[in-house]
């Protein structure tokens, strides 16, 4: 129940980013004690950092993001998930073009006072180019 719940809300989420029209929305999906780590970012704490960054993201020319997440594992009291993902984000490159990173994250939710989920901490990095050798 809860499992289909977050997956929902994480879903809901990622196609209001995707959309980049609504920066409350947006926004509001993180706690008010959220803390981002992204690739070449500096890491971002709390909600007038986070707001900052995605008015900024959305009015950069070309930035579009849109992510999956799977897998939710909860704590034993029900307070806390975590989910792995996978993020297409596409940001300005060189020469004017845009540019593509394929990122893999994890975020942890937190159900707050008020029965709804929030993303406390989100992090992403880029997934390799190539896959590694096994030896």
């Amino acid at each position: 129940m809860e499992q289909a719940k977050l997956l929902h809300q994480d879903a809901e989420w990622a196609d209001l980013a995707s959309a980049g029209k609504d920066v409350d929305k947006i926004v509001s999906y993180w706690s008010d004690d959220a803390v981002l780590i992204f690739p070449g970012q500096p890491v971002l704490e709390g909600k007038p950092a986070i707001r900052a960054y995605v008015e900024a993201s959305l009015k950069t020319p070309g930035f579009k993001i849109h992510w999956v997440s799977e897998k939710p594992v909860f704590s034993p009291d029900g307070k806390l998930a975590y989910m792995r993902g996978t993020d297409e984000l596409t940001v300005p490159g060189p020469n004017g073009t845009t540019t593509t990173l394929h990122l893999r994250g994890i975020s942890v939710w937190r159900r707050d006072a008020d029965e709804q989920w929030r993303c406390v901490v989100d992090i992403s990095n880029e997934e390799p180019s190539t896959a590694p050798a096994v030896h």
